[in-house]
């Protein structure tokens, strides 16, 4: 018998006592797929939404039974609102520049389209004095939340391997505003991988990292291999495609992350047959244990991730907790990282020597 109750690892955040509306910037989809339904799932009252696409915003927000803005500033004079940005990195600043002071506020990832634009948004949000996250909610997934509490107790031992596995095929063409940029793949996914790896492991000395396109498409990066250097004890790899369009049968989107005593696997299913997924799956070797348990998950990261991203902010705003999880100050720090990325990437590899 195994004396680890996989029922006693925490997969939610509580919710604010007393909920504030929310209003959003951009109509995209992933209001429709996800901040919503999480939202409205979650007792989060939507007052409304502004996109400049105007036909696009009234769709969504006659969908949802919301209210249309005509302006970014129409949107910011909602009183008491928490506000939340689903907008591209390029429109991050002029949001937020049209916000009350004092605000409290999401914000879409990336952090801007570098690291110097997000070191513009950091100073913009400490010139504000706003309540600014981040939207890294795979932190706040069901899976994650489980196996960040796992960790905490002491069920894997010390952490000493941390595995990102991606293939599968993913259809850019939801996303037509990233045809173009410079910065994808890392920029805009694998950021939550190297985001929930700082969470566990902390920030690494360094990275190396290659990322490339795909003859398929003209995306910039859809296939990422990187290293994250810990030192000599931990070993940290990441190994991303997004084109491996052959079927089901070999596709994956995992982790696994072994300790000194224990183990644990997750599969993050929403990537596989995205937008609707497949389950979220957890299991844990437990530290003393003598095979796999399965945790059986309540919620799956979309939509509930979201959930608990909001909740955190909605109750950091209102004194219910101490701690904003990936607050701009912290983000920043993920955007660090997504930077050395990019430079360790477009520097030359360790040469090999020829034969003499």
């Amino acid at each position: 018998m195994h004396s680890f109750d996989p029922t006693s690892l925490s997969q939610s955040w509580p919710l604010p006592s007393i909920p504030r509306p929310i209003v959003t910037f951009g109509a995209g989809s992933i209001v429709g797929d996800a901040h919503y339904p999480a939202y409205r799932k979650g007792g989060f009252p939507i007052a409304g939404l502004y996109d400049p696409d105007k036909e696009k915003a009234k769709a969504l927000a006659n969908t949802w039974g919301v209210k249309a803005y005509d302006t970014v500033e129409e949107a910011a004079s909602v009183e008491g609102a928490i506000f939340d940005l689903a907008t591209p990195p390029a429109a991050h600043a002029r949001v937020l520049r049209a916000l009350p002071d004092n605000s409290a506020v999401l914000i879409q990832k990336p952090m801007g389209a570098d690291l110097d634009a997000a070191t513009e948004i950091l100073t913009l949000c400490r010139r504000k004095n706003l309540k600014a996250a981040v939207n890294f909610q795979l932190r706040f997934a069901p899976m994650m939340l489980a196996l960040n509490d796992a960790i905490s107790k002491g069920l894997l031992g010390e952490v000493v391997d941390f595995d990102v596995h991606l293939a599968l095929d993913t259809p850019w063409g939801l996303w037509p505003f990233l045809e173009g940029l410079p910065r994808i793949e890392i920029a805009m996914h694998s950021i939550h991988y190297l985001d929930v790896i700082r969470q566990v492991l902390g920030d690494p000395i360094g990275v190396h990292a290659k990322s490339i396109g795909h003859p398929a498409h003209r995306m910039a990066q859809t296939r990422t291999t990187a290293i994250l250097d810990y030192g000599e004890k931990i070993r940290c790899a990441l190994s991303i495609n997004h084109d491996h369009r052959f079927g089901r049968m070999h596709q994956a989107c995992e982790f696994r992350v072994s300790g000194t005593e224990g183990a644990a696997y997750v599969q993050l299913g929403v990537n596989l047959d995205y937008p609707r997924g497949e389950p979220d799956i957890l299991e844990i070797y437990p530290k003393g244990g003598s095979g796999w348990v399965n945790v059986s998950l309540d919620g799956t990261w979309f939509p509930d991730a979201f959930i608990g991203r909001m909740a955190n902010l909605q109750r950091y705003a209102s004194g219910e907790d101490q701690m904003l999880v990936s607050s701009v100050e912290d983000a920043w720090n993920t955007m660090a990282l997504v930077e050395a990325a990019y430079a360790s990437t477009a520097a030359p590899a360790t040469p090999i020597a020829t034969r003499p």
